[in-house]
């Protein structure tokens, strides 16, 4: 659209649902990111311990298929950031605990453990029948080594999760350049094989679900220090999960095959799960309806949006639509004019119309986001969410975005002729996103406002190197506890990749990581958040997000939890 050219609200959306359909990323978070996620939680349990099935039982064909839409980046748990490889790593991992759908830790590698009365010190117990993949026996060493590596300030390139780790006695200093801080002064050791000891900082009331994390996942040293590359291929991936990395075809599939040394290989009913790399929504609903897939949509498939309206009406469609704690947004590049002028980004944010978006564009039952945190997550007594309300960050006003742009852009000594660019991971949802926003911009602002296509793997880069103006995003729970949302933008975050930098808010951080008074951490992490969105407005939230997904009635005990992360371990088909 040439400059100065404007349309109405209602004309922008009647073109925009014309075009269809709406994505999402984890970040687990966040985010390999191709969904529709929002609020609430999950409900099934995924440690179903093998019941056996009602109706027909198992069929002799126990091979699952879905669709993943991309290239992973990474299956490297020091590397890995993002929803496409936590599905995928979902199936090769098994960390200390695993998680259940209702967001709970669950015994794995780790059968018990043990915290001493100031909750600083836990010793874990681990199971002598875990194996590798390669039939190695996975032992506490391997953690240890694990955590170091993925917190060693000279691991190339750096770990960006290893903030998760932070928690342990001399993790930080140790991920920090020219420290002195050297691995053995790091608050994890095997005391023996099958024993690991931890030293936390302060007490953690979360940390037990921390272990279930993939950042948490143990890798076996010997390969890694043998190959560098050990996890770009099937040939030279060693696992310790329900499944092996049995096909790796660059760009097209992953296909994972039971793994035999696994030691809760009778509870693994899936013979093969096979993952299409489809980014075409339209393909990948096809190809569900023509039973080349088991499972189309969500956590990194898409349904076309415009089909949705259709199969809600369609009771033999089984259509789900489920709140999940997660949050879409818009990155701001803090660090570049004129996004490195609170008025700007607080004008942009102000002028999207959220539920309109929903109602015309997402159509997944999505609820419209002014804060960070998603819906869903566990608050003092309640969710976090209906205990600080997002609404007091900031509102929708059209007339005041208008006088806080002139404000802005005159303080930023920006000229608007120039114009911004939002960047976009592959996805029809993502772009039809990026379409809306632009056209509200443009005509709000009269500012020309393109849009960038880019495929996942180069997006996740330059986001991370702060090479964008205005990014996609999405985060969704690591773990159910709002930090795993707040502590994402400390200066020294590996996923901080809006170039946000507040000492204010990095304090608060500190100190609601170092008290056990659940009271004032939620008030803490609530300061933090004001300062984030309520002051600052350093990201644009957009809406929580919903998982909308379809799967057919054979497939049973694939779950999405409170997080909307897949576990299909656990999963079977039923005979017909």
């Amino acid at each position: 659209m040439s400059k100065g050219i404007k349309r109405s609200m209602l004309s922008l959306f009647a073109i925009v649902l014309m075009m269809g359909t709406v994505l999402a990323a984890c970040g687990t978070s966040s985010e390999g990111e191709t969904t529709t996620p929002s609020t609430s939680e999950g409900s099934t349990n995924t440690e179903t311990p093998a019941e056996e099935p009602a109706a027909g039982g198992k069929a002799d064909n126990q091979v699952f298929r879905m669709n993943i839409s991309t290239e992973p980046p990474s299956l490297d748990p020091a590397q890995a950031q993002d929803q496409t490889s936590f599905t995928v790593m979902v199936g090769l991992y098994e960390g200390l605990t695993r998680m259940n759908a209702a967001g709970e830790p669950e015994p794995a590698v780790a059968e018990s453990w043990t915290t001493s009365d100031d909750g600083k010190t836990w010793t874990f117990k681990l199971r002598q029948d875990a194996k590798w993949s390669n039939g190695d026996p996975v032992t506490a060493h391997d953690f240890e080594y694990s955590w170091k590596r993925t917190l060693d300030a000279n691991l190339n390139p750096p770990a960006p999760y290893a903030y998760q780790l932070y928690y342990l006695v001399n993790g930080a200093e140790y991920n920090t350049p020219d420290s002195g801080v050297t691995a053995d002064q790091v608050g994890v050791k095997a005391l023996d094989d099958y024993t690991l000891e931890v030293q936390l900082v302060n007490p953690t009331p979360y940390f037990l679900s921390l272990t279930s994390f993939f950042t948490y996942y143990p890798v076996h040293k010997a390969t890694v220090e043998a190959n560098p590359a050990w996890a770009t291929e099937a040939a030279s991936f060693v696992g310790n999960g329900p499944f092996t990395l049995a096909e790796w075809k660059h760009n097209d599939s992953i296909k994972l095959a039971k793994n035999d040394n696994y030691f809760n290989k009778d509870q693994i009913s899936f013979t093969e799960v096979s993952m299409a790399m489809i980014s075409e929504p339209q393909t990948e609903l096809n190809l569900y309806n023509t039973g080349e897939l088991d499972w189309t949509g969500g956590p990194n498939g898409e349904i076309p949006t415009e089909q949705i309206p259709v199969l809600k009406n369609d009771p033999e469609a089984n259509l789900v639509i489920q709140g999940i704690a997660s949050t879409y947004y818009m990155n701001f590049n803090n660090t570049k004019k004129p996004f490195d002028n609170a008025k700007v980004r607080r004008a942009l944010a102000m002028a999207v119309n959220r539920q309109l978006m929903i109602d015309k564009i997402t159509l997944g039952n999505q609820q419209p986001a002014y804060g960070f945190v998603s819906t869903g997550i566990k608050g003092l007594e309640k969710t976090f969410r209906e205990e600080v309300i997002d609404t007091d960050y900031f509102k929708e006003d059209l007339e005041e975005a208008k006088k806080i742009w002139a404000e802005g852009i005159a303080e930023a000594g920006w000229d608007p002729a120039t114009g911004f660019t939002i960047t976009h991971n592959t996805g029809e949802g993502h772009k039809k996103i990026a379409t809306a926003l632009a056209d509200m911009w443009k005509t709000a602002f009269g500012v020309e406002v393109k849009i960038e296509e880019q495929e996942w793997a180069v997006f996740l880069q330059n986001r991370t190197a702060l090479n964008y103006d205005v990014a996609r995003a999405g985060w969704g729970a690591d773990y159910n506890d709002p930090m795993t949302f707040i502590d994402m933008f400390t200066s020294t975050s590996g996923n901080n990749d809006i170039g946000f930098n507040n000492a204010e808010y990095d304090q608060l951080v500190k100190d609601a990581y170092a008290t056990q008074d659940n009271a004032k951490r939620m008030e803490l992490m609530a300061k933090a958040e004001q300062i984030l969105i309520g002051d600052n407005t350093a990201l644009l939230p957009l809406y929580y997000y919903t998982r909308i997904w379809m799967n057919k009635p054979y497939v049973k005990d694939v779950v999405i939890d409170y997080s909307g992360n897949m576990d299909y371990t656990r999963g079977y088909i039923e005979k017909q």
